[in-house]
C-alpha cells in the first residue's frame, strides 16, 4: 500500500507522467525512494529541469499517506500501474494511467470484456442495437464497457445492468463528478454491480479535453470494440483507432 500512496502522489506532479515514473522507480528503486531524492540525483536519473522543478514544487504540498487516507474516507479504491489489481491489459497500452481510481471494483472476469461507444444522438434503431449487443454481451458473462455518456452509452450500461451482468464506466472527470448529470443514478448503479473508473484524480470537474483521452483506456480494457452510429470523422471512432495500439 505505501508504494501505492506513491504512484498516487506522483501522478498528481506535472510533467511526470507513466514513462518517468518508471524511470524513477528503475532509478531509485521504488517511487517511495525516489520522492526523498534531491535535485541532483533526479537530475542523474533524466530528468530535465522543467520536471525536476514541478517535483520540488508539488512534494512540498503533497503528503502521500494523507492522500490515501482521503480516498479511503471517500470510499474511492485506487490501483496503481504495478498493482497485482491493475488490469493487465490496459498497463500494455502506448500511454496507461498511473493510476485508476475506482467506485465499485474491477474484477479478474473484466479481462472479457467489450466496449461499446458511439454518438450521443442515438437513434431509435442504434438505441435497440446497442441494447441488444449489450444485453447478450452480459448474458455470456462479458463485462461492457463504455463511458456513461448520453446516448449509446447510457443504453450499453443500462441493458448490461438489467441482464444481470457487469460493465464499467470510463469517465473524463472524477470519479465523485459523474457527467453528464442525468446518469448520476446510472453511475451508482455501475458502482453497485460493477466499477466506475478514471484516472484523474476526485473533484475533478468534466473537461472536453480530457474525453479523448478517456477513449484509449476503454479500449485499452477492451477485447475489442463495437462502434454503434458515429460519423466516420468523430471523435469516439478516431480517438478509439488512435488509441488501440
Amino acid at each position: 500500500m505505501e508504494e501505492t500512496a506513491y504512484w498516487v502522489a506522483w501522478s498528481r506532479v506535472p510533467w511526470v507522467g507513466a514513462v518517468r515514473a518508471r524511470r524513477l522507480a528503475d532509478a531509485f528503486g521504488s517511487l517511495a525512494a525516489a520522492w526523498e531524492a534531491d535535485h541532483f540525483a533526479l537530475k542523474g536519473a533524466g530528468m530535465d529541469d522543467r520536471a525536476i522543478g514541478s517535483i520540488v514544487h508539488e512534494r512540498r504540498k503533497l503528503d502521500p499517506s494523507r492522500l490515501m487516507e482521503k480516498l479511503a474516507a471517500a470510499g474511492i479504491g485506487v490501483h496503481a500501474l504495478p498493482d497485482p489489481g491493475y488490469p493487465s491489459r490496459l498497463r500494455e497500452i502506448q500511454n496507461p494511467p498511473m493510476v485508476l481510481y475506482v467506485l465499485g471494483e474491477i474484477r479478474p472476469e473484466d479481462e472479457w470484456a467489450v466496449g461499446m461507444v458511439g454518438t450521443r444522438q442515438v437513434t431509435s434503431y442504434g438505441r435497440a442495437v446497442a441494447a441488444q449487443l449489450s444485453e447478450q454481451l452480459a448474458r455470456n458473462h462479458v463485462t461492457v464497457v463504455s463511458g456513461l455518456a448520453r446516448g449509446v452509452d447510457a443504453c450499453a450500461h443500462k441493458a448490461a445492468l438489467d441482464a444481470g451482468g457487469r460493465t464499467i464506466a470510463v469517465l473524463g472527470s472524477g470519479v465523485d463528478q459523474p457527467y453528464p448529470w442525468e446518469n448520476r443514478g446510472l453511475a451508482e448503479r455501475i458502482a453497485e454491480r460493477g466499477a466506475v473508473i478514471s484516472e484523474y484524480e476526485p473533484g475533478t470537474k468534466p473537461d472536453a479535453r480530457n474525453f479523448p483521452p478517456r477513449n484509449r483506456i476503454i479500449t485499452g480494457l477492451s477485447l475489442g470494440l463495437v462502434v454503434v452510429e458515429a460519423d466516420r470523422k468523430s471523435g469516439e471512432l478516431q480517438s478509439s483507432l488512435l488509441h488501440r495500439a
